[in-house]
This record gives C-alpha cells, structure tokens and sequence, in this order.
C-alpha cells in the first residue's frame, strides 16, 4: 500500500535522510550557503533523490550507499563520491566493503575512474579517522 506524502512531507523526509546519511552538519553548511540561482536544485535533490527514493523500503541505505559510490566512479564525480564515502560509512559499510564496490566497479566502469575513486575515498576515510 502507497501513502500519499505531500512535496513539503516529501522534502522534510528527505532531508532527515540527507542529514542521517550525509551529517547534519555538511546539509546544514551546504543549505546555508546554497545561491538563490541553486536553490531550487537543492530542494529537488532533497525532496526527490533523499524524499522520494532513500525512503523508500526495497534497497537498505547501505545497499543504496555501495550503488552510489559505483554510479559515482562511473560518472566520475569526484567530490560527490567522497561525500557518499562518509555517507557510506554511516549507513554501515565497512571500508572493505567500500574497497570491493570500488573494484567491482573498475572492472565494469574502467581503471582511471576507479583509481581515482580509491583516492577520493581513502582521502575521504582518513578524514573520518581524523574526525574522530
């Protein structure tokens, strides 16, 4: 059975997700920083990618978090990827898992992407470990 969510409801789920995943404190700085030109896309990434699809039930967050370091390699989004690393990490992955997903996606995507991402991601763990 579908529930029928308002956009505000949408966009409210989706940033508690956002916030969940990624660090309240990284969504905070990046909407408080956010133009009023890149406004509107920041509120379609929250209310549609974190609202709509994070919330819903058929993949866990840690599944959806392996997904996005691969999708990421493969476009070759480098300050995103380290992002969704730390998300990866919250949402439970284990740096050999995040390690595998890596490799797994080098032989599917390309090794420049990949080599690439295993930079990105280790610089991205090393400033968890130093976080902590």
């Amino acid at each position: 059975m579908t529930t029928s969510r308002t956009r505000r409801e949408t966009y409210e789920e989706g940033l508690s997700v956002r916030k969940a995943v990624l660090g309240a404190e990284h969504v905070e700085r990046s909407l408080a920083n956010v133009s009023d030109f890149a406004r509107p896309v920041q509120e379609l990434v929250t209310e549609y990618c974190w609202g709509a699809v994070w919330t819903r039930p058929g993949l866990e967050r840690k599944t959806r978090s392996l997904l996005n370091l691969a999708m990421l390699t493969a476009l070759n989004r480098g300050h995103e990827l380290g992002v969704h690393v730390k998300g990866a990490v919250t949402n439970g992955c284990s740096r050999e898992e995040i390690q595998e997903a890596l490799l797994q996606t080098a032989i599917y995507v390309g090794v420049p992407a990949a080599l690439e991402s295993f930079r990105i991601a280790e610089r991205a763990l090393a400033e968890l470990d130093a976080e902590a």
